[in-house]
């Protein structure tokens, strides 16, 4: 016999029971939760959803510099560097890191000055956003998992080092879908050098559904074959648009059950709408002169001028586009690699002094205008602004350069807006810059803040794949709340 009544009683007995020590234990909140999925509606994936619970904002600014951001000549103020520049770092004198050996410390090529009413230490590399250091809360302990650069731009953005994971954009207009239903839930503003090391990844959906992928496009290169064709009028294209909408409608009342064509049927939709919308959302030329001079996008006379006035205008968008109340805008500053070291990112390595004053030049005063834009619009109110880097870099310079090699050991992110203190700084790393030794922040603890601020719980938000109830966060990360507001 394949069962008999022995044998059936006692797995009953045994099924009961787990039965019943499950119901207990939930009871007595030891269970982990249930996963929260959204309920998508394939005619309209990006309709609004709620968030889990009452959410601080309702949009989010990520503002991404390739090419990891020296902490230390930035946000991350090391008196230690000045006393013992020239010296060996204590227990780093073999120390190798990603390019090799490590030479001596060394201080910043820039001074550090206390900026705002909190005092904050911020470099001379970034005055304009030093003179906005109220209006940000910084956090100094972020630690990676990776010192390379295209894996690092991964784990910042999808919380994997791997490719074709979904982004963080995607994983929040998959939670929370747009208002907006003429533009799309989520953009990516690709920096005007071109894009980042890990390109469509940082905007990819990943396993997530194809529609929670975001779209690429900034003042320069607009979005692709979205014009009408000379050939046809408006009225023509009307007609023709018409037509089809009554194909659709017909052809899924034919097939009701039919997700992936309502799907389809839904983005051609959106594309239509966006022949309208999206021009005129990139259209800076609209823009009062006031505000160009404000952000620096009349900028020119020499490369890194022409080159901040291109980033400028990126940053206007970013605005524009958070004003139109879309879910998710990434803004990238710094592409990947291209004509030599330094010259298209902040990945420093030989001269950093040379490469960073550049760099600078071209991110400070219109990342700061545009902060200071949105504060003065009220945007502020109900946006997150989120700045980051991939990792930090070496507090020593390499042995035989002058530039800093890759540290994922400890660096600084910041975050301004909806949701945080202002005016804050959370965690330290060591006295050098090395290491992070205080409230030390992993990058899924930083995630999960983000998602937190949105309502969203980052151990319930999941997504069915493979056998796994997936998450931003995978199995770790805790909220960090001695930040929240």
């Amino acid at each position: 016999m394949l069962l008999n009544r022995r044998h059936f009683l006692s797995q009953t007995a045994s099924g009961l029971s787990s039965i019943a020590l499950t119901q207990l234990l939930t009871r007595e909140g030891l269970m982990a939760a249930a996963p929260i999925r959204p309920e998508i509606n394939p005619a309209n994936p990006n309709a609004a959803r709620k968030p889990h619970r009452e959410p601080k904002a309702k949009n989010v600014l990520m503002i991404f510099c390739s090419g990891a951001v020296s902490h230390m000549d930035t946000f991350d103020y090391k008196p230690d560097l000045i006393k013992y520049h020239g010296q060996p770092m204590p227990g780093g004198e073999k120390l190798i890191t990603f390019q090799g050996e490590q030479g001596e410390l060394t201080k910043s090529p820039w001074e550090f000055k206390p900026c705002g009413k909190c005092g904050k230490m911020v470099s001379d590399l970034v005055p304009h956003l030093g003179a906005l250091a109220d209006d940000m809360c910084f956090i100094h302990s972020l630690t990676g998992k990776t010192n390379t650069h295209g894996p690092g731009e991964n784990f910042m953005s999808t919380g994997n080092t791997l490719d074709a994971y979904p982004s963080m954009g995607s994983w929040m207009t998959y939670a929370l879908g747009t208002e907006n239903e003429t533009l799309p839930a989520y953009v990516a503003i690709p920096d005007p050098r071109g894009a980042p090391q890990s390109a469509g990844n940082f905007w990819g959906s990943g396993y997530l559904p194809a529609a929670f992928q975001g779209t690429d496009f900034n003042t320069a290169n607009p979005v692709r074959n979205l014009a009408r064709p000379a050939a046809f009028t408006p009225e023509k294209d009307k007609a023709t648009r018409d037509f089809l909408a009554r194909m659709n409608r017909h052809h899924m009342e034919k097939y009701p059950g039919d997700s992936e064509l309502a799907a389809r049927i839904s983005s051609y939709e959106l594309a239509a709408r966006m022949q309208l919308s999206v021009p005129e959302v990139s259209d800076i030329s609209t823009e009062p002169a006031h505000i160009l001079k404000l952000y620096g996008a009349d900028a020119a006379g020499n490369p890194v001028q022409d080159l901040k006035a291109a980033y400028a205008k990126n940053c206007i968008l970013a605005r524009r586009l958070i004003e139109k109340g879309v879910r998710f805008v990434q803004l990238f500053n710094g592409a990947y690699q291209t004509g030599g070291e330094g010259v298209s990112n902040w990945d420093g390595h030989k001269v950093l002094a040379e490469q960073y004053a550049k760099h600078g030049v071209v991110m400070d005063q219109p990342t700061a205008a545009l902060l200071a834009d949105m504060k003065q619009r009220g945007l502020l109110k109900d946006t997150l602004v989120v700045w980051c880097t991939e990792f930090g870099r070496m507090p020593t310079f390499q042995k035989g350069a002058s530039g800093r090699d890759h540290n994922p050991n400890g660096f600084t992110a910041w975050l301004a807006g909806a949701g945080v203190k202002p005016g804050m700084s959370y965690g330290a790393t060591d006295e050098f810059g090395y290491k992070a030794v205080d409230k030390v922040a992993t990058v899924y603890d930083f995630h999960a803040t983000i998602l937190d601020i949105l309502g969203l719980d980052h151990e319930r938000l999941t997504y069915y794949h493979n056998g796994f109830e997936r998450r931003l966060t995978d199995v770790h990360g805790h909220v960090i709340r001695d930040i929240l507001a």
